[in-house]
Formats: C-alpha cells, sequence, structure tokens
C-alpha cells in the first residue's frame, strides 16, 4: 500500500502542516487518484482562517481541485482503468472526510465526480476545473436553480437567453460555456479588459458591471428586449447591488425572473424576488454531476469544445507550496487560478 502525505489544517488561523497521513483505499462507488496538481479556491483561505462550516472537524484537509491518475478503482466502478489521467471535485472537505480532501498525494473520489482528460491537457490546466465547472453546473441545471436543460455536444438553440454577472470569474467562465452548450444564448458582465474572453467562450454580449447601475439596467434592459430570460447566475461580487439591479431588470423583461449566486446572499432580499444560493457539493446528489461531469465533460474536452479556463498559475512545486498559493490567493486574483504542481 502506498505511503501517503497531506497538507493538514491542525485548527483555523494557522498554516498547514505538512505530514504523513494514511493512504485510504475506495469503497465500491469511489476510485484513488494520485494527485499531480491541486487548485487552490477561496474556500480555502477561508476555511483556513475561520471555522465556517459547522459540520468540518478540524484538524482537517482541504482542497476541492485535483488532477492525476488512477491507480485504484472501486469494485461496483466500470468506465476507468489504472493509469487513466483525470480531473475531479474531491469532496472530502464537504463531507467531513479528510481521505477525500484534495491537499494529500493520494485522494479518494468518488467516481460520478471524475472526468477522464486527453492526453493533450496537461494536469496543471485540467485542475483549475472541477469546483468552478460545478459550481456553475450546480447553478444552471440542479431543479432548485435555473433548472436549463443539460449540455451536450450538439446543442439546439433553445431560444433564451441567460444572463452570467462577472463572468470572467472562476464560475463564470465555466457557466458561459456550460450555457452555450446547453443551447442558450449568453449575456455577460465583466471587466472591459475580460470582454475578448468572455465573447471567446460564447457569450453574445459584455457589459461593464463597474458601470453607473442606471446605465448598466438600460444595457441590460436593452440587451434583452424581445428575449425570453432563462434566468441570472451571479458567480462574484457584491449579490445585494447585483440583485437590486435584477429586481428593476425582472420587471422589464418577459421569462424565468430567477436569481442565484455563489456568494453569500444578503440579509435583505425583496419578498417577491426569486433567489437561491449555489453550493457546488449538492450536484453530488443528483443528476447534475453524471450529467456534466461523465456525459458531456470528457467528450468535450476531448473534441475541443471545452476550454479548460481561467488560465493556470503554477506557484510552486509540492505540498509545502500549498500556503503559498493560499496566500497569495487570499490577496485577489484576476482572470486566473492559482496551482501547485506535485510532479
Amino acid at each position: 500500500m502506498p505511503s501517503n502525505t497531506a497538507a493538514w489544517q491542525p485548527k483555523p488561523g494557522v498554516p498547514y502542516e505538512i505530514k504523513d497521513t494514511p493512504y485510504t483505499s475506495p469503497p465500491a462507488d469511489c476510485i484513488v487518484i494520485k494527485n499531480h496538481a491541486l487548485a487552490v479556491n477561496p474556500i480555502d483561505f477561508k476555511l483556513q482562517d475561520t471555522a465556517i462550516f459547522p459540520f468540518l472537524s478540524y484538524p482537517t484537509i482541504l482542497g476541492l481541485d485535483i488532477a492525476g491518475e488512477v491507480v485504484e478503482i472501486g469494485s461496483a466502478v466500470s468506465r476507468f482503468k489504472l493509469g487513466d489521467r483525470v480531473l475531479a471535485l474531491a469532496g472530502g472537505t464537504t463531507a467531513n472526510k479528510p481521505s477525500g480532501a484534495a491537499f494529500q498525494e493520494y485522494t479518494v473520489v468518488v467516481a460520478k465526480m471524475v472526468t477522464r482528460i486527453p492526453d493533450s491537457l496537461s494536469y496543471n490546466d485540467a485542475a483549475v476545473l472541477p469546483l468552478g465547472l460545478a459550481t456553475a453546473a450546480c447553478g444552471l441545471f440542479q431543479d432548485d436553480q435555473l433548472a436549463l436543460q443539460y449540455p451536450s455536444l450538439s446543442p439546439n438553440s433553445t431560444g433564451k437567453t441567460v444572463l452570467i454577472w462577472s463572468g470572467a470569474s472562476s464560475v463564470g467562465i465555466n457557466a458561459i460555456q456550460l450555457a452555450v452548450a446547453a443551447g442558450y444564448e449568453v449575456i455577460t458582465t465583466a471587466s472591459p479588459k475580460n470582454f475578448e474572453l468572455v465573447r471567446g467562450l460564447g457569450a453574445s454580449e459584455a457589459f461593464d458591471y463597474n458601470a453607473d447601475p442606471k446605465v448598466l439596467l438600460e444595457q441590460l434592459t436593452r440587451a434583452l428586449k424581445g428575449k425570453t430570460l432563462g434566468g441570472v447566475l451571479h458567480t462574484a461580487g457584491d449579490a445585494g447591488s447585483a440583485i437590486s439591479l435584477c429586481a428593476d431588470l425582472f420587471a422589464e423583461v418577459e421569462g424565468n425572473k430567477f436569481f442565484t449566486t455563489s456568494v453569500r446572499l444578503p440579509e435583505q432580499v425583496p419578498a417577491d424576488f426569486r433567489h437561491n444560493r449555489i453550493f457546488a457539493a449538492t450536484i453530488t446528489n443528483n443528476d447534475v454531476g453524471e450529467a456534466v461531469f461523465v456525459v458531456f465533460l470528457t467528450q468535450a474536452l476531448a473534441e475541443g469544445k471545452y476550454k479548460p479556463a481561467p488560465q493556470a498559475e503554477v506557484v510552486g512545486t509540492g505540498l509545502d507550496s500549498l500556503q503559498k498559493a493560499t496566500d497569495i490567493l487570499r490577496k485577489g486574483v484576476s482572470a486566473k487560478k492559482l496551482v501547485v504542481s506535485l510532479n
């Protein structure tokens, strides 16, 4: 049995501790991945700083984004073979199971949250995808969210338009691509420096989210005139100001007047404003995870119809580089994702 090492989080408010940890064999519906690249996300530094998840016991192992190779396969899993190159959403943090978290050499992962990656895609580039992809998929496709139809390699137009707020964020970049692959037109907000990026991913129009709210409302109302709204997915920034603007926008447009966000909701939301909050891990409990990670993404990556984004920036090699990456992310990054290589 292989030896394993992890970046343990002893308690909130202290750095990671690199130390040996047990190697765990997979349950029937899981596989074990030898990690070659790990990406860091804002939730990682938040959980390092504060015990914001009441169900999470410390000491623990954090991390959600991994790319690596399959080294052990559960008895009920048939679609992988040893040595397959994969990306995966590690669910250990949200399940309070350290063996299933990312920041270690070997991670146990639920098989339906794993995607085989082509040889042309590096582990570093693949590691940017899982959490952003899962968060976008939850918001777009889950029944209690926007409930859009699933993506496909040859989508038929639905005749509906989705507004993706902050389209250049990690979640927004994935949401644009998923919504377009599901047959929806996408309009988005972003910083002007990222207009070319979001249009290259499939957005038909992009608007500056820093514009005066009245101006932005006029622009979005005009862009949606005569169209059917499929809903609004808010991925970054102040949810309160976006809710205020969208409340006015919904009064002017037709369609699914539903707002969902990946960030904290404000304490006060208009009583008649239909909304929800995204928790990416919930897609492991329904058909969305399999529809995106298994049915769609494997072939989309193989055929070059899905772009791994945002751009990976490797900040170091080895588990001891995770603290550096976490500290950099805590200060803020834009239009890129920080990755640690384990090769």
